[in-house]
């Protein structure tokens, strides 16, 4: 029994819009299966390949804007790929996000709805990730974290340190998920989550139980009934399935 990392989900007042600019910032196709709810996919993806970590947004009404937990690192293969990338970014309607700070290589932005991510310089360990580097989930205790998310998760933890961790697919493909300490976290709801799925064949109610075990915990978020569950893992970080 495994997860799946799929996605990475964010609120958007506008999903159309949001998912667009996702669209021509990773080259990826943009899809609206029903009202309201956008997805962002690689061509060719399907929910069981190692490799295909998409984004889908889903409309809300008034989503807040705070510093999230999770955000997205995108790749580049030279200096001139990131200045470029920026650059183009930029002309889609992203917005400087570092508050004037040039002290750091990578490039911090901000998509049409005040979403942060970033650009970073080239990286030999993320030379073959596609065009999303890495899904960064800040927490306070990496060496905690890394092994809830190795179990649950089953991926390979590639370095693990009291600043970060490094987990990727067993496979050696897709993104990497990194875990990065950062003090004084807030325990409120965020706009920015991941969303995981059984592997095939497995049940998600005996999934959920094993998640809990490992530190997870149910999520009351006074909403209707749906078909996945919204969990919280031990850093209460949120993710469904």
């Amino acid at each position: 029994m495994a997860l799946q990392l799929v996605q990475v989900n964010f609120k958007a007042r506008d999903d159309s819009a949001v998912g667009r600019f996702w669209g021509e910032a990773l080259g990826w196709g943009v899809s609206s299966a029903e009202p309201g709810a956008t997805s962002v996919k690689p061509a060719g993806f399907t929910w069981s390949d190692p490799a295909g970590i998409c984004v889908d947004v889903i409309a809300v009404p008034d989503p807040e804007t705070v510093k999230d937990r999770v955000h997205i690192e995108l790749a580049t293969n030279s200096s001139a790929h990131q200045a470029e990338l920026v650059a183009r970014l930029k002309e889609l309607g992203a917005t400087p996000a570092d508050a004037g700070r040039d002290d750091h290589p990578w490039t911090a932005l901000a998509d049409p709805e005040g979403n942060v991510f970033c650009v970073l310089e080239p990286r030999e360990v993320y030379r073959d990730t596609g065009p999303i580097a890495a899904v960064v989930v800040d927490c306070a205790d990496p060496r905690a974290m890394a092994r809830f998310w190795e179990e649950a998760m089953d991926w390979t933890l590639h370095e693990v340190t009291a600043d970060r961790a490094l987990l990727r697919s067993a496979k050696g493909v897709g993104p990497y998920l990194e875990l990065l300490r950062t003090p004084h976290l807030k325990d409120v709801w965020h706009r920015v989550h991941l969303d995981v799925v059984p592997s095939l064949g497995d049940d998600q109610a005996a999934e959920v139980a094993r998640l809990e075990t490992l530190g997870a915990r149910l999520a009351d978020v006074g909403r209707g009934d749906f078909p996945w569950k919204i969990l919280t893992d031990p850093n209460t970080a949120n993710y469904q399935f």
